[in-house]
Order: structure tokens, then sequence, then C-alpha cells
């Protein structure tokens, strides 16, 4: 089986001129330029061009004859999920199974996607009790400790718009489902540097997440246990949550960042 007999075409050319772009630095690219690199004609290149645009792919200065195409922003959220997706994943899936080795439960890393938190990696506990835990799973940002996390980490204002844009529906009795109350629970993580899923997102589960936090100090990553609230007296809740953030700090410190400690105030 070859590649180049499973190629479009047509995706060939859109990369082509990406790459033709990329390339021309600050000034931009013109349309003929491109349409010549990737052998096709200006109108079929013109097309593309329209595409990758409203991707947010590439964008456009000038007019007429002046114009020039640059690369766009949306390139830069992709690089970043790229980035978190595999670098966390990476670093964070042997200190994740210390961390479930050292409690007995469960845990997982998670990455933010455009307005949810996503699973990426999973250390299950022997014999414990399995959780919808699936890697891929979008967990939502209001009722998850994941979710929360990144809410926290983010400008106050910046959440908000998230929560208002995907809704904070009760998924329990206990399901913080209002503005001011997110917003409370969300100083209150920045405050101890851990959020707490206290059945919130299912009755009976608790979850509990720190954050993982890159080289330019933002939350890059997320890690969290899940347990049944039964199984999780009082007294238990700070050597776990002291648990969790050691081995965060430890995954941030290993991609560049700095401990909760240092990293959070900022975020206030």
């Amino acid at each position: 089986m070859t590649g180049d007999r499973y190629r479009v075409q047509s995706v060939g050319r859109a990369l082509d001129i990406i790459d033709k772009i990329a390339n021309a630095g600050k000034d931009g690219a013109r349309l003929t330029d491109l349409a010549l690199a990737a052998g096709i004609t200006k109108a079929a290149a013109y097309a593309i061009l329209l595409s990758l645009k409203a991707a947010g792919i590439v964008s456009d200065t000038g007019e007429g004859m002046s114009k020039r195409y640059r690369l766009g922003l949306a390139l830069v959220r992709l690089g970043d999920l790229a980035a978190a997706g595999t670098g966390v994943a990476e670093v964070a899936m042997p200190i994740l199974r210390q961390l479930t080795q050292a409690t007995g439960i469960t845990s997982r890393v998670a990455i933010w996607d455009e307005d949810a938190a996503v699973v990426v990696g999973r250390a299950d506990a022997p014999d414990a009790i399995r959780f919808d835990a699936a890697l891929g799973r979008r967990e939502r940002p209001h009722c998850s400790a994941v979710g929360k996390i990144f809410l926290a980490a983010m400008p106050r204002q910046q959440a908000i718009d998230i929560l208002e844009r995907v809704g904070y529906p009760a998924r329990t009795p206990k399901t913080l489902s209002t503005i001011p109350a997110l917003t409370s629970a969300l100083d209150t993580v920045v405050s101890r540097h851990f959020a707490l899923d206290d059945e919130e997102d299912h009755a009976g589960v608790v979850c509990i997440a720190a954050a993982i936090f890159g080289h330019d100090g933002a939350a890059i990553g997320a890690i969290s246990v899940t347990t049944l609230k039964q199984l999780l007296p009082d007294h238990a809740l700070p050597p776990l949550t002291h648990a969790l953030i050691e081995h965060a700090d430890r995954i941030s410190v290993a991609l560049g960042g700095l401990p909760a400690a240092a990293s959070w105030p900022a975020k206030a």
C-alpha cells in the first residue's frame, strides 16, 4: 500500500500554500506566488485561501494587488494543543502511575480543548471501582474538578464568558448552577490550589484536581483523582490533596513550569 495512492490532492495543495505563507515572513505572500507554489490557477488558490481563512488558518491584509496572506491565529491554538496533548501526557503518565500507587485511587491527566477539559491519560488503581473515564472524554467545565481548575487559572471574565457560552446545567442537587456560586468556587480554587467536584457531576462520586503549569505560567494540564464519596472521609481529604498537588508540581517542573505555590498567586 503506497501513501501517494491515498493522498487527497486538494489537501496537499492547501498544505503547500500554508507552507509558502509560513516561509514568506512578516510581509506575507501574494496570491500569484501562492498559486505558483501550489501549481494551480489563481482562481483555485483563491478558493483554497477562502476556506483556510474561514477556519482562521490564514488571514489577509490589504486590497487588490497589494493583498498579502499570513498565518492565522488558529494555528497558535492548534500548536499549543498539539504540544500540550503530547508533551503533558507523556511527561505526566509515569508520575500519574506513582500517584495512583501511593493513594490507591485511579488518577487521570487532562488538557484544555476549546471549552472543555479532555482526558488524555489515565492510571487505574488495581481492584478499584471503574468510573466513566474514557480517554478523549470532554469534561463539563462547571461541574468537573479538572474543568474548574482550568477556569480558575483563566482571567475571571474569560471563565464567565465560557460558562455563559456552554451553559452550567444542574447535573445533581449539588451542582453549582449560578454564576455567583461558580465564581466564588473558582476563587476558592485559586486560594487552596485544588478543585473539588463534590458529587456535582455524579451523585456519590468525588473528584479532586490540581493544575499543571507550563513555562509561561499558564495552566497547560490538570491531574485528578476520583473515588466514591463514602470512601473519602473528611480526615482523608487533606493528605490526598497534598499528594495530588505534590505530583502535579513534579509534572509542572518537568515541563519547565513552576509549582502551584509560585503559580497560583499570579492568577488571583
